[in-house]
């Protein structure tokens, strides 16, 4: 069983950590695409990269409620975590979390599991947080939307590989949506409801 005393340490500097964290997320939101660091975080549980723990140390609290996938979930120490440094609840419903960690993204399930949010208040969607195996390399896949000059082209291992085919559904579903943030070790990409794949040839 794991104690207070054992649960790996969060950031350094609680603060300071926060807000640069903060400044990268929202800079990877406005640039969709680009490659963003954030402060790393002293330890996490074994299933849990730096990147997704930074990020839930700076954006989730006591009214985020948070959906694990089986990779997440496997053991106890990611759940206890969260709610140790966080306080957001961990919950069994993913249709109502504001929040999906996704430790395997191989196996993510249906997009239509996850809140979409209305139209009256989009913002209550679920973000994906999905673990990748590299954001810098891999197939290139071009990107365009709000954000983007142009084009924008992230080399990176995608999984599931069908993730912009499945993401197809914001454009029928908008202002709703889902949006997606990658991670891979201390960096993020993020792929808002906004984004859309530019078709090859395009």
């Amino acid at each position: 069983m794991t104690t207070v005393a054992e649960l790996p340490a969060g950031f350094a500097d609680k603060v300071l950590s926060a807000q640069s964290t903060f400044r990268s997320v929202m800079d990877a939101m406005a640039r969709p695409g680009t490659v963003q660091r954030i402060t790393a975080v002293a330890g996490t549980p074994a299933a849990m990269m730096r990147g997704t723990a930074a990020f839930a140390l700076t954006l989730f609290d006591h009214d985020t409620p948070i959906w694990l996938d089986e990779r997440m979930s496997e053991t106890s120490e990611v759940t206890k975590w969260l709610k140790f440094h966080t306080s957001a609840p961990v919950i069994a419903d993913s249709a109502v979390s504001s929040f999906a960690l996704i430790g395997h993204p191989r196996e993510l399930a249906s997009l239509d599991r996850f809140a979409f949010g209305s139209n009256e208040y989009p913002d209550r969607s679920t973000t994906l947080i999905l673990q990748v195996e590299s954001l810098t390399q891999g197939p290139a896949i071009g990107l365009r939307g709000p954000g983007i000059d142009g084009q924008a082209i992230l080399q990176a291992m995608i999984q599931p590989p069908d993730l912009f085919e499945r993401l197809e559904v914001n454009v029928s579903l908008f202002p709703r949506g889902i949006d997606v943030v990658l991670v891979h070790d201390d960096a993020i990409v993020a792929i808002p409801r906004t984004t859309r794949l530019v078709p090859r040839g395009g």
